[in-house]
């Protein structure tokens, strides 16, 4: 885990190494064991290292076979690989990203499809070829900007920024989609590129830099799909189900440093938790996260009860009032490209906890998409007369000035399925495209790397992700269950995770602890310039006036807090003092 910068088409190589150094220490946070800088023939890029694997030999950029690599993230199948093609006496380092090169020698671009893992790289080829790579599901990030002949990378659009001047926001669709969505949406019409001449790689997908030009390999770009091997025949066993997780928790554990796991104490953190205390001779150490707040769902119970059975190393932290109003300006700065996911501030409340402690945690996004878990995909099969309704998101963003409709279209256009799914399929599938990569999986990796912490995502593997997917529909959802089969398979090996009671579900009491300062909030949150170039200021006033709108409130508390840091330049405290009239 680390954070990558880089500037192609170099003809003033002094200067792009000042360019590349500026950019990478803007991101030095996801890299805090120190930075390299490099320049060759027409490039000049920079790492800011997590040292995860090979500690001593794996500082990057890594040069083998000709060829140079700088990378994000882990390939976890690097073992395999290296004996598969009996790489052993030709590495001159323990680094995960050196078979990778060794591969490309001998079979170019077809090499990227080996791998098994989450990465955001850019290879230079001793072939004259320079690519661009992201894993397919987007678990790791990776933005690019051209300037003229020049092509810009790196692991956050922050980076990308240092040398350029943000202009105001001018795409409607941009503060609809984060406002009725929960984040924006790459390559629509509305998301922040329109400002920023900054495109997102998205999840998959590779760009290939040959004579001076970048693209992709046809003149027609082509949405990538996630690695789900479509229409695949599984054995849909509790012993197959085992298999295939104990072979990915196996992998995602690989680390030279220490690693444990967030644990909420449901399905989808007990699994991993279960797995890692199966696999490891000492207590493996997991960190919960409570809530101080009169109502509030707390998870400590269920996983104090997990803990003990498992035997953990548990240790709980609590989220109360006061990290609400410190910690929610200080997400709005890590979340530069933006989510306004509550579920941001247990997450970074979570590592901060943890680091010091552990480098590399595991975590559980991803179970529910692909083992049919939520409440959303059993409603989807219903029929209408029963309460039945698409699994899409329900818009609720009258403030807005075209009320979220615009954001609901392109949400539709990008989620639009292959042929041949079921229609639970569809519904998982539409999540996996936009919600996982531009939601949850941001959310964990900006958190997590504010502090210098590896977030890994198990379910997220190309083997699980084609065996859970490809269950029949029956084996996910079964009357008011969904993951019935991990529901069975968590019956027979940690019963204490109760996996059969009814789910309590995840809520941040984020609209309690704003409620005492709602009436002061309104007014200068519809006065901040984004909001009002986007929104009906009166309706905002109105959110905060009216107890029945209260589950508005965040959304539009963080997208001031985030407008005004990030196109208005004030610091987080600045940001939240204004808010509050404390400036």
């Amino acid at each position: 885990m680390c954070g990558i910068a880089g500037i192609l088409g170099v003809t003033d190589p002094e200067q792009a190494e000042r360019d590349v150094r500026a950019m990478i220490e803007r991101i030095a946070h996801r890299g805090p064991d120190g930075i390299r800088v490099e320049s060759g023939p027409g490039w000049c890029v920079a790492h800011a290292r997590l040292s995860i694997i090979d500690l001593e030999g794996g500082w990057q950029p890594l040069h083998a076979a000709g060829s140079t690599v700088i990378g994000n993230g882990e390939i976890y199948n690097y073992l395999e690989l290296t004996e598969e093609f009996q790489l052993q006496d030709k590495l001159a380092t323990g680094s995960d990203f050196e078979p990778l090169l060794h591969l490309y020698a001998q079979e170019g671009e077809k090499a990227f499809e080996r791998l098994r893992g989450m990465y955001a790289f850019c290879l230079i080829g001793g072939d004259g070829r320079t690519w661009l790579v992201r894993d397919g599901f987007g678990i790791k990030p990776l933005y690019t900007r051209n300037e003229g002949d020049l092509r810009y990378f790196a692991s956050e659009p922050a980076a990308l920024l240092t040398h350029f001047t943000s202009t105001p926001l001018s795409a409607p669709g941009a503060a609809s989609e984060v406002l009725a969505l929960g984040y924006s949406l790459p390559r629509s019409e509305g998301w922040f590129s329109a400002y920023r001449a900054i495109d997102p790689l998205l999840p998959g997908e590779v760009w290939g830099l040959s004579d001076g030009r970048m693209g992709w390999e046809s003149d027609e770009p082509q949405r990538p799909k996630p690695p789900l091997n479509l229409g695949g025949k599984v054995d849909g066993s509790i012993e197959a189900l085992d298999a295939v997780l104990e072979d990915s928790v196996t992998v995602h554990q690989r680390s030279d440093v220490p690693y444990g796991l967030f644990l909420s104490g449901g399905i989808d953190s007990t699994t991993i938790a279960t797995l890692m205390s199966r696999l490891n001779e000492r207590p493996v150490t997991a960190y919960t996260c409570g809530f101080d707040s009169p109502g509030a769902r707390d998870e400590r119970g269920a996983a104090e009860r997990v803990a003990k059975a498992l035997n953990l190393d548990w240790r709980e932290t609590t989220f109360g009032e006061e990290d609400f109003w410190r910690i929610a300006p200080q997400v709005a700065w890590a979340l530069d490209d933006p989510t306004t996911d509550y579920a941001c501030l247990p997450t970074y409340k979570l590592a901060e906890a943890a680091k010091g402690t552990l480098t590399v945690v595991l975590s559980g996004e991803g179970g529910d998409e692909l083992f049919g878990g939520y409440g959303r995909y059993r409603r989807a099969l219903r029929p209408s007369w029963l309460g039945g309704r698409p699994a899409e998101p329900q818009i609720d963003a009258a403030f807005l000035k075209d009320g979220g409709k615009g954001a609901l279209a392109r949400w539709r256009e990008a989620s639009a399925p292959p042929p041949g799914l079921t229609p639970l399929q569809q519904a998982q599938y539409a999540d996996i495209v936009t919600w996982l990569p531009n939601d949850l999986l941001l959310k964990l990796d900006r958190c997590l790397m504010a502090h210098g912490l590896e977030g890994r995502t198990p379910f997220l593997d190309k083997a699980v992700a084609a065996f859970a997917f490809n269950l029949p529909d029956r084996m996910k959802v079964r009357g008011k269950y969904g993951k019935w089969l991990l529901r069975k398979w968590l019956e027979r090996h940690c019963p204490a995770a109760e996996p059969w009671a009814k789910k309590k579900g995840f809520t941040v009491p984020v609209a309690h602890w704003i409620a005492p300062r709602a009436g002061d909030l309104g007014p200068r949150i519809a006065g901040v310039k984004a909001v009002s170039d986007f929104c009906d200021v009166e309706a905002v006033r109105a959110v905060f006036t009216d107890p029945a709108q209260a589950h508005n409130r965040w959304p539009l508390m963080f997208f001031a807090l985030w407008s005004l840091i990030h196109l208005e330049g004030a610091d987080p405290a600045a940001a939240l003092a204004a808010l509050l009239g404390d400036a």
